[in-house]
């Protein structure tokens, strides 16, 4: 990661979703951001999902969303573990917008006759999304990196931290960790 994309506080965060709530699609740009956020999903993972891989047979929210090799950067499947938060941010966002098909992708595009975002089209969307909400330096990739730099500073391992994030490398989980001023403080408080 040369250039790494910005964490985020919770002020800027708040600042992001104050400006979703505004805009058209605000239930879907919600929910595609906070499932970044919550889960550390790239966005070429959060595109690829469709609502069989979120809901059970009985349309709850499922406790994993289990990630096929076609679905990830590495092609390596794995299993992402949705939280409560995020079990609810999805659970707001499919009572929304139902879809009759389970096959449909979960995130639709407002493109006509799309088969919804791909991680490009996506890419772009959050780099708006950021830019017109005010927060510079964040782009596609800041969910990912807050998700995992909010876990290192409450003590989680870097090897679940590694397999949360789905790398094959200690090193590059913590590539991803942002040091901070907060977790200075803590860290001498245990001295």
């Amino acid at each position: 990661m040369s250039k790494k994309a910005k964490t985020l506080n919770q002020q800027e965060l708040r600042k992001v979703l104050d400006y979703i709530a505004t805009r058209k699609h605000a239930a879907r740009n919600r929910a595609m951001l906070m499932t970044t956020f919550l889960s550390g999903m790239r966005v070429g993972e959060v595109c690829s999902l469709r609502f069989k891989d979120v809901l059970d047979a009985d349309g709850n929210i499922r406790n994993e969303i289990r990630l096929t090799p076609e679905m990830t950067k590495g092609d390596y499947a794995r299993v992402v573990f949705v939280n409560d938060k995020l079990r609810k941010e999805l659970a707001q966002y499919v009572a929304h917008f139902k879809s009759s098909k389970l096959d449909d992708k979960l995130f639709y595009s407002q493109k006509k006759g799309s088969d919804g975002f791909n991680a490009n089209t996506l890419t772009q969307h959050f780099h708006f999304l950021y830019k017109r909400a005010g927060v510079d330096g964040a782009s596609s990739h800041s969910g990912r990196r807050t998700f995992i730099t909010n876990l290192a500073s409450k003590g989680v391992s870097v090897r679940v931290l590694m397999n949360l994030a789905g790398h094959r490398s200690i090193a590059t989980t913590q590539a991803y960790i942002d040091i901070n001023d907060n977790m200075l403080r803590s860290a001498v408080e245990l001295a």
